[in-house]
């Protein structure tokens, strides 16, 4: 929030059940600021990314996967 300041009244923080989402400490450091309302995935629910993944799979493909980068 340091760098990216919320500019409009809230932000939706929307994500996957990923373990590093669920955590105790996440969900602590994002309780700490009211602007930012918490949005997960239901269990089992795998559709909620597939446009995302889609993409960045695609980015991947095209951009990333065929050049050879030095570091």
């Amino acid at each position: 929030l340091i760098n990216r300041p919320i500019k409009n009244k809230s932000l939706i923080f929307h994500s996957d059940r990923g373990i590093q989402y669920a955590c105790e400490e996440f969900v602590l450091e994002l309780n700490k600021h009211k602007s930012i309302i918490r949005s997960m995935s239901r269990k089992g629910n795998c559709w909620d990314n597939a446009v995302a993944e889609s993409f960045f799979k695609t980015l991947k493909v095209e951009l990333i996967y065929q050049n050879r980068y030095q570091t």
